[in-house]
């Protein structure tokens, strides 16, 4: 399946060819590649074209065969496109066959992401850790693409073999700048250790911000905290961790609040390990706001992801409250007749929802409400009493399939933690 989105000849951002894979009918798989675009856009990339291919298996050699990749080369040329973006991540052979074939530039998702947070990263911390998770990749794509380069033999009257390949001398680079990285991110990592063990010692509650990338954290953090962080209609506008204090009302105290980095599916294992320190306020956190694109389409699969994620760097038994932002986007008969309700999960525990439209500062003092019963410890108790009726989801019951989605979303997840 091929779609053309504009025409060649056209100045601008680098024009790029969308490719997916469908590879055994993968869940992950996504059929439009609008998030691909996505991604694409926040690189300073445009698309072009798109590209399904469907396989039982990828071909070791170029990943969608040889027939695909001549259809491919083909919109290359007609297109004039500088790129081909792959939805799926390609080996290091794999990427260097298809750059050989296309004659242009071939990234895979995990580059991209890569790339953007190179771009967006502005703390010292965050630069090291983009720096950290670069090189990790780059470690992985020295497969002797430099074989031309490799050392003289040795000198007049000498028979001994070649000397040491470059590919080598930038392994030895490369390994020494991760070592002398992790050092520098290790010693980040004791100072905000410092910084949390300060926080505990003043009995401060700590609420961190998380959820899939462009959910709206960040405007929900500024309008929480009236703060002016970066915020922007784009994926992962924010990659620094920014902490505020911010006063409730009915609690009597201030709570400090955290925004993370936002999540996306198949966020690279080295990013995330690259990010531990900054994860690591998700991690440390007594309350966990789960920010939700209310009108998005594929909600419930942004929101397993949110929880994997959350699992791997041991965030999954934090209590949540689930915030449905942006819900000001869902058309009026979709819109929630109160904007808390209450969410069974299996087992009888009962989980807060807040609908919010953090834009139009819609639902931010029912969840100041419950954040403070969270920080009084009431929450629980009145979550799980006998008289704690769950409110219905949506304004009209007759809308039953954007009712099933939304249900089935958020339950299948929150069954999952």
């Amino acid at each position: 399946m091929i779609s053309a989105n504009s025409t060649p000849g056209s100045s601008g951002p680098a024009r790029a060819i969308l490719v997916g894979v469908d590879v055994g009918g993968s869940a992950a798989f996504d059929a439009t590649l609008d998030e691909l675009a996505l991604l694409a856009e926040s690189a300073g990339d445009i698309a072009v074209a798109r590209v399904i291919a469907r396989r039982k298996a990828p071909d070791p050699a170029l990943f969608i065969g040889s027939g695909k990749a001549d259809e491919i080369k083909a919109l290359v040329l007609g297109h004039q496109a500088e790129a081909v973006l792959f939805d799926q991540a390609l080996s290091a052979a794999q990427q260097r066959n298809l750059e050989k074939h296309f004659g242009v530039a071939v990234a895979d998702r995990t580059m991209l992401i890569l790339e953007i947070f190179a771009a967006r990263a502005q703390s010292h911390e965050g630069k090291l850790q983009v720096e950290l998770a670069q090189l990790q990749y780059l470690a992985t794509r020295l497969v002797r693409r430099w074989s031309h380069l490799e050392r003289q033999r040795g000198g007049i009257g000498n028979r001994g073999g070649p000397g040491e390949a470059q590919i080598e001398l930038d392994r030895r680079m490369i390994g020494e700048r991760i070592k002398a990285v992790k050092a520098r991110l290790e010693k980040v990592k004791r100072q905000r250790s410092t910084q949390r063990r300060s926080r505990e010692r003043n009995q401060t509650y700590r609420v961190s911000l998380v959820g899939y990338t462009n959910a709206g954290k960040s405007t929900l953090f500024n309008a929480l905290v009236k703060a002016r962080s970066y915020a922007a209609d784009q994926l992962f506008a924010t990659l620094d961790t920014t902490t505020r204090q911010f006063y409730l009302e009915d609690a009597g105290r201030s709570v400090s609040l955290s925004d993370t980095v936002g999540f996306i599916r198949d966020l690279p294992h080295k990013l995330v390990e690259a990010f531990e320190a900054t994860l690591q306020e998700a991690a440390d956190a007594d309350l966990l706001l789960h920010v939700v694109d209310a009108a998005s389409p594929v909600q419930g699969e942004q929101m397993a992801e949110v929880q994997r994620v959350l699992a791997e760097i041991g965030a999954s038994t934090i209590p949540q409250v689930l915030v449905f932002n942006k819900f000001d986007k869902l058309e009026h008969t979709q819109r929630p007749r109160t904007l808390t309700d209450t969410l069974e999960l299996d087992g009888g525990t009962r989980v807060p929802r807040v609908f919010t439209s953090a834009l139009e500062g819609q639902g931010l003092d029912e969840l100041r409400r419950v954040i403070a019963e969270a920080v009084a410890g009431t929450l629980a108790a009145r979550l799980n009493s006998s008289d704690s009726t769950p409110h219905p989801v949506l304004a009209n019951s007759a809308d039953d399939a954007s009712a099933d989605q939304l249900r089935t979303g958020t339950q299948n997840f929150l069954a999952s933690t």
